[in-house]
């Protein structure tokens, strides 16, 4: 039996419903829902009548929520007696994340993180798949994607556009575009995995979409390697805003097609399992990268 689901079950019937224990830990009405469903199927018995108005204990649901209060009373103890450690950020953080923002931008503000609280010790693992937070024991993952329902908890950190760029050296050789099927007549630099080759670039102005294949003169399967080939000339590129923030700052890429909308980048949350309570460390960090990452 998961202990998780358990406490899901605990807050649902303290709360008195479904919808408003989702609301207190921050999880979709769905997921609580199908989490208790399968708490009933691991113990093999109803624990909650449903209906439209109220939820109604079954007999056997008395009895395992008493068990449940018992758990968040020792719980709750456990918290006081460790008041102090909660109340200052120390201890262990293990944070994941995609690998080019890992490398780009997380490393630097997991040193200043380290810097600002000196009684934390930070494990990163770079990692570019998805990641068992619960059966890897991670108590934070970055992660850039529209997220599919789950049992975890998101935290939105922000958007990240998608940006067409070049650098001054490229534009002055092959000259500027104006306009998107410009792109046809210019060297592209172009993501790949595998067989797939995503050549297909969309802009939007006015309502008006442009939806054009360009020619993909170079193709790379690694961000960061492509803003590289960007940066050295190679020809213009369709990336991620927060791949090549850098790189606009100080003039090594220049924006193109500024009225142009490209086809929307992925947001960047912060996801952690849910529990009743989360640990000061990781609220505290989460809050740090609201704060620092798209500053």
């Amino acid at each position: 039996m998961n202990p998780q689901r358990l406490a899901l079950f605990s807050a649902i019937v303290r709360a008195g419903s479904i919808s408003k224990a989702a609301a207190t830990l921050g999880m979709g009405k769905s997921v609580m829902s199908r989490q208790l469903a399968k708490l009933e199927d691991d113990l093999g018995a109803r624990l909650i009548q449903r209906s439209t108005r109220r939820l109604t204990l079954t007999e056997i649901g008395e009895l395992v929520f008493a068990q449940a209060l018992d758990i968040d009373r020792a719980v709750a103890n456990i918290e006081q007696l460790t008041e102090q450690h909660q109340n200052e950020v120390q201890g262990r953080l293990r944070v994941t994340c995609p690998r080019p923002l890992g490398q780009r931008y997380l490393v630097p503000l997991l040193v200043e993180f380290a810097q600002r609280y000196p009684k934390v010790e930070v494990s990163l693992s770079v990692d570019d798949r998805m990641v068992d937070l619960i059966a890897e024991h991670i108590d934070v993952a970055i992660r850039v994607a529209h997220l599919e329902d789950s049992t975890l908890v998101a935290r939105k950190l922000g958007e990240n556009p998608r940006v067409l760029v070049a650098s001054p050296a490229y534009l002055a050789r092959a000259g500027t575009p104006q306009e998107p099927t410009d792109l046809h007549h210019h060297d592209c630099l172009v993501y790949a995995s595998g067989a797939r080759v995503f050549d297909e670039w969309s802009f939007n102005r006015d309502g008006i979409t442009t939806l054009l294949r360009v020619p993909a003169k170079l193709q790379i399967n690694d961000g960061m390697a492509l803003v590289a080939a960007a940066c050295a000339g190679g020809g213009v590129l369709v990336i991620d805003r927060l791949l090549v923030g850098h790189e606009l700052a100080d003039g090594s890429l220049m924006q193109l097609l500024p009225d142009y909308q490209l086809r929307a980048g992925q947001p960047v949350y912060a996801v952690y399992p849910a529990r009743p309570w989360l640990a000061f460390k990781t609220a505290t960090f989460i809050a740090f990268l609201q704060e620092r990452l798209f500053a």
